[in-house]
């Protein structure tokens, strides 16, 4: 969980068109809209390497700041990739407060799949669920949340009540819902 923010500096863009964005993408930059929070939307655009080592950091809050203003509370609403070179080309930020629960998608990973019975029985692990939607402060969004399958026999299911999620975090999906299971 992050307590602390990642700091993110953009600059407003005002120029639209698509002979702007290109310019502007060949000079290294991404383009970003902010959204939300009752304001206005903001066009803005950052550089690149800035941008891939704030996603980078810990955390699912970060503090943007406009051409040097005051700091405000964003999180990642979408981020468009290029579909051959995989460099983000556009992103969709969302103002927040930090004392209001959001909404979020976390992903889930099974940990000691290799060393479970099951799996060295012959058995195979199926994931059917790789995302959970969670609800909670900003600042105590996990990055990702963890559970141990070590100790899974072949035939056995885990579902979704079984999966421990941290303090302040609430579960959005079915309880029901299966996230696991060991067949041969």
């Amino acid at each position: 969980m992050a307590s602390t923010t990642t700091k993110l500096s953009v600059n407003s863009r005002s120029a639209a068109g698509s002979r702007a964005a290109r310019r502007l993408r060949r000079e290294g930059r991404v383009l970003g809209v902010l959204y939300g929070g009752g304001e206005e939307a903001v066009g803005f655009d950052t550089d690149a390497r800035e941008l891939r080592h704030a996603l980078a950091g810990s955390g699912a809050v970060l503090d943007l700041s406009i051409d040097g203003g005051k700091a405000t509370p964003v999180v990642l609403k979408e981020a468009q990739r290029h579909p051959v070179r995989g460099e983000t080309v556009h992103i969709d930020l969302l103002r927040v407060r930090l004392d209001e629960a959001i909404n979020a998608v976390v992903p889930l990973e099974l940990l000691g799949a290799e060393d479970s019975p099951g799996v060295k029985e012959g058995g195979i692990l199926e994931q059917i669920t790789r995302e959970l939607n969670v609800e909670a402060l900003p600042t105590s969004i996990p990055e990702s949340i963890t559970h141990d399958v070590s100790e899974m026999q072949i035939g056995e299911t885990i579902i979704l009540s079984a999966i421990a999620v941290p303090e302040g975090v609430t579960l959005l999906d079915d309880v029901e819902e299966t996230v696991d299971r060991k067949s041969t």
